[in-house]
């Protein structure tokens, strides 16, 4: 089971590539409702971390426990089936379908889940609405700007109210501006769902919005302010 209090927690995870260890003994957990910041030079691992974390890819050793679920013993099917009803993705660069406009982008993991289709584009305009880009609903992501993709993107994620939302460097692409207001947007809208975050980056100003920072080095997680 997760230890009490705990939504997602990570225990002694290894993971190599070939003989090089992108993982070497890391432990992560995170609350309900809070956001937390890998952070990290490149190379350190904190990428893969958050793939382990999600269920993307397999530690080699360790465990991640979610909700009282063991994401390492799972089948595929059953983790895929997480990632679609329980957790949220914001990648660097969107990501967006581009043959779909941007609210057919936010219904498409409703869509995907079962919801009828009417009920889904409601559901998907109240999104891109809190994300106050309800002006482009009908556009296609290579007719907007990218501060609003990202805005899709966030609004995307948050649709099918996840509980636990990975965020991948999600102002990366931006210029300042544009990634503090997607920042504020993102952290607001998930505080108000009581969704928590885990936000990987290597900008001091993006961990800020967090609630705590943990830094990733030579694969292994340690939070900030913490005895070495």
């Amino acid at each position: 089971m997760t230890p009490a209090g705990s939504l997602l927690e990570a225990r002694s995870l290894r993971k190599a590539y070939g003989p090089t260890p992108a993982l070497d003994g890391a432990d992560f957990s995170i609350h309900p409702g809070e956001v937390v910041a890998v952070m990290g030079p490149s190379g350190s691992g904190k990428s893969t971390l958050l793939h382990c974390l999600a269920g993307i890819i397999q530690p080699d050793e360790g465990t991640v426990t979610y909700a009282g679920h063991h994401l390492t013993t799972m089948t595929d099917t059953q983790r895929s089936t997480l990632r679609r009803t329980d957790f949220g993705f914001v990648f660097q660069f969107g990501q967006l379908v581009p043959e779909l406009t941007a609210l057919e982008n936010v219904a498409l993991p409703l869509r995907l889940n079962g919801t009828p289709r009417k009920k889904a584009q409601e559901h998907a305009h109240h999104w891109l609405t809190r994300l106050e880009v309800e002006t482009i609903a009908h556009k296609r992501p290579g007719e907007i700007s990218g501060g609003q993709g990202q805005r899709v993107a966030v609004a995307r994620a948050l649709a099918p109210t996840p509980r636990l939302i990975f965020a991948d460097e999600p102002t990366g692409a931006l210029d300042t501006l544009n990634g503090e207001r997607v920042m504020n947007l993102l952290t607001d809208a998930a505080r108000d769902t009581h969704a928590a975050v885990v936000l990987v980056t290597h900008e001091t100003r993006v961990a800020a919005y967090s609630d705590r920072e943990i830094i990733v080095r030579d694969g292994v997680a340690r939070e900030v302010g913490a005895a070495v």
